[in-house]
């Protein structure tokens, strides 16, 4: 009799999709209890200065009004820094909704109307009305750059860039070949579907219950619970469906803070949600002004490799990005200097969206990369290969793992690079100049700390849970492989629970480290499991497990079997209730292994991009990507290759589309919509081809997985605009790529 396959690696459809489809499940703004009233933020429509008057007579005259809150009239609160700061927080001084008169950016929130309905509260809002004393402001990191500072360190994970190593600028003058150019990336908003909301239900003994869009529940809960001085135990937080995030749900917004303020001042249950506007009025991916400048040997050797960037903050906080850092790490080089700094704006905290720091400084590099190739007459994979590094020069540390020459190798194969003609224009369709462009991706491989429990009751059934978070990334569905394929129970006897700050501590959602961090948890809990069944399934009369190990039995169909003869097992619900035990329960910290930090961990990429330019018209089309992906064991082909692909879109959009346009002179962002904040829709998304190559990691983790979330767009944005060099010989540094800049 032969046993199962495992369950890792087969392409299990998600176990929460029939929810989704026909609306099943609820997220933050759909649970309703009766009497639930509404809120409304009011937003500020200058970007510095302060408030002289707030009138908000009109809207309280309103039958169904209940109460208009701003800085004059809000509850009294300790505002110490400590209060405010989050586990995603970077250093400085957080912003405190409604705290003074003092207004820091263009959008924040001045007023919160709280009404009977939803409509009533929006109309109320339009009546507030609150008259400005306006302060000279500055938005424009062109002109704020000269300002720009080497931030504080604090934010957690971020590392300054490494020490300059030879004589970068030296052997730059002496190089035979040279490219010294800027590269410019725009603000971006991360616009997932579902808005952010809060609803805060009020229980009569003043504890609360929280619905909240977050991707982490821990962290919403100490920061309700520091904020408003309540117990933790005072405050429960749930987030069982994410509608997209992409970092957006990392921090508190302020949304949550208004919605529990106005619960505790009229103790009644209370939601705030953001409207789409309101969505461009926290943190967004900041602009950069990135210098690369690289010397090259005639036969291709890196010589000097400079990165130099300029990124934005706010004035309150330092928020910094690895920008820089990836470019020691992705080429051997002798000579490498790289700087960051930040400049203060008039905004809000830029925060984390999808690879923050590689999808903009990968960019940079990358194109750079693609100009060198050119100056030299040499093809761009061999000028990668060329220089491919085999350590991590930053750390001098060598890889857990690293298939990147088998990305090149197998994503070239698949995309015919081969028949690539490298002049510039030489390749032609009709009127279509038709361009061929490539790019390296790279990522970091983390595993945080995060506690699982395993429930295995006396009919079968497993239930693991944890406080982590799905966003939309297969977490609910992969967590149930892991669990499933560990005890050998099918996928239907299994159940996942996240999102709930009940459950066992779990890091936020977010750097791709999900399945690394919780997935190893899950694991070594439903490993301890196993073991307590397997000694119940020994002592079951007449057990053929009797005198075997637990290295000699495997677990499948619910049974435990000898690997020798799978026909002799035990049932895990005989033994069971032959030990008179109703269930098993276990819960474990998983943390990451000593050896790990001898390594350098990431995932590595490599995409090919064909685009299609009108010669006469300018318009760009991507009509083809091959993204070849070293993310080590790939547990779910099905989900990972959606990862990987949503991904992928969303760098199409980068190159081509995204932009959120600042009017300086107001210091407001102007397209704050989904009709001109401009996204991929089906028209622009043609053939997008995932692979992933064998990648084995025996020290990345317990699972040796690799997250993928981040992985996919670090390089599509390079690699598109790389192709439409090829395809018009114009070089375009700035994103995104537009028809203008083509013309």
């Amino acid at each position: 009799m032969k046993t199962p396959s495992s369950l890792l690696g087969q392409p299990v459809s998600r176990v929460d999709g029939r929810a989704k489809v026909t609306g099943e499940a609820r997220y933050a703004g759909e649970f309703n209890v009766p009497g639930l009233l509404y809120g409304q933020v009011v937003s500020s429509t200058i970007a510095r200065g302060r408030i002289k008057k707030i009138d908000a007579s009109e809207a309280l005259r309103l039958p169904g009004v209940l109460q208009v809150f701003t800085h004059e009239n809000r509850p009294r609160l300790a505002w110490f820094d400590r209060k405010y700061r989050d586990d995603d927080a970077p250093s400085g001084s957080p912003f405190r909704p409604l705290h003074d008169e003092k207004i820091v950016y263009s959008g924040q929130p001045v007023a919160l109307v709280v009404a009977e309905t939803f409509e009533l509260a929006r109309y109320a809002a339009s009546l507030v009305r609150v008259e400005y004393a306006s302060k000279a402001h500055e938005t424009d990191l062109q002109v704020q750059r000269k300002e720009a500072y080497v931030p504080r360190q604090g934010k957690g994970g971020f590392e300054p860039p490494p020490k300059p190593w030879g004589h970068a600028d030296k052997a730059l003058e002496k190089a035979h070949a040279r490219i010294d150019v800027e590269y410019e990336t725009p603000v971006e908003h991360h616009n997932p579907m579902e808005p952010h909301a809060s609803t805060v239900i009020y229980e009569d003994d003043g504890s609360l219950t929280i619905y909240d869009k977050t991707q982490g529940v821990l962290n919403t809960q100490t920061y309700v619970s520091n904020v408003f001085d309540l117990p933790k135990e005072q405050v429960r937080v749930r987030s069982p469906f994410v509608g997209g995030a992409f970092g957006s749900g990392l921090r508190p917004q302020y949304q949550l803070f208004l919605a529990v303020l106005a619960a505790r001042e009229l103790k009644r249950s209370v939601r705030v949600t953001l409207s789409r506007e309101q969505m461009f009025t926290f943190g967004h991916r900041p602009a950069t002004l990135q210098r690369v400048a690289l010397g090259a040997s005639a036969d291709g050797t890196l010589e000097a490799l400079i990165h130099e960037a300029v990124s934005e903050t706010s004035r309150f906080e330092d928020y910094i990005e690895v920008v820089v850092n990836w470019a020691g790490m992705l080429y051997r080089c002798d000579n490498v200097r790289l700087d960051y700094k930040v400049a203060s704006l008039d905004c809000y905290t830029p925060l984390d969206m999808r690879a923050p720091g590689a999808a903009v400084g990968v960019f940079a590099l990358e194109c750079a990369m693609d100009e060198l190739a050119h100056r030299l007459g040499m093809d761009p994979v061999a000028l990668r290969l060329k220089n491919y590094s085999e350590r991590d020069q930053n750390k001098d540390k060598p890889y857990s793992s690293k298939e990147l020459r088998a990305c090149y190798q197998q994503g070239a194969e698949r995309f015919g690079w081969a028949r690539r003609s490298p002049a510039p224009r030489s390749m032609r369709e009709g009127r279509q100049l038709v361009g061929w462009g490539m790019a390296t991706g790279i990522w970091d491989a983390m595993q945080q700390a995060a506690s699982a429990r395993a429930v295995l009751s006396i009919d079968g059934r497993l239930t693991v849970s944890s406080a982590t978070a799905d966003i939309g990334t297969g977490t609910y569905t992969v967590m149930t492989q892991i669990a499933a394929d560990t005890l050998g129970l099918p996928l239907q006897d299994v159940t996942f629970k996240l999102g709930d700050s009940s459950l066992p501590m779990s890091p936020i959602e977010g750097g791709s480290w999900t399945v690394a961090s919780v997935g190893s948890a899950v694991k070594e809990a439903c490993e301890k499991v196993r073991e307590q069944v397997f000694k119940l399934a020994r002592k079951v009369k007449g057990s053929p497990l009797a005198k075997a190990s637990l290295e000699e039995v495997s677990f499948s169909d619910g049974k435990v079997r000898l690997s020798a003869d799978p026909s002799q097992a035990v049932s895990i619900v005989e033994a069971m209730r032959h030990g008179e035990v109703l269930s098993i329960e276990e819960q474990v910290l998983a943390t990451p292994g000593a050896k790990q930090q001898a390594y350098t961990r990431c995932t590595h990429s490599a995409v090919f991009a064909e685009v299609k330019v009108d010669e006469e018209l300018g318009t760009v089309r991507v009509t083809r990507v091959v993204s070849a992906i070293a993310g080590g064991r790939i547990l779910n082909p099905k989900t990972a290759r959606s990862q990987i692909l949503g991904a992928v879109v969303w760098g199409i959009g980068m190159a081509l589309e995204e932009e959120t346009a600042l009017d300086q002179k107001l210091g407001r962002f102007m397209n704050h919509n989904l009709a001109e904040y401009h996204v991929p829709v089906n028209a622009d998304v043609h053939g997008i081809d995932v692979l992933f190559v064998d990648e084995e990691d025996t020290i990345v983790n317990p699972l040796g997985a690799k997250g993928l979330g981040e992985i996919g767009i670090v390089g599509v944005a390079a690699a598109i605009a790389n192709a439409v060099f090829h395809a018009t010989g114009k070089r375009i540094r700035s994103l995104p790529v537009t028809l203008d800049k083509v013309l």
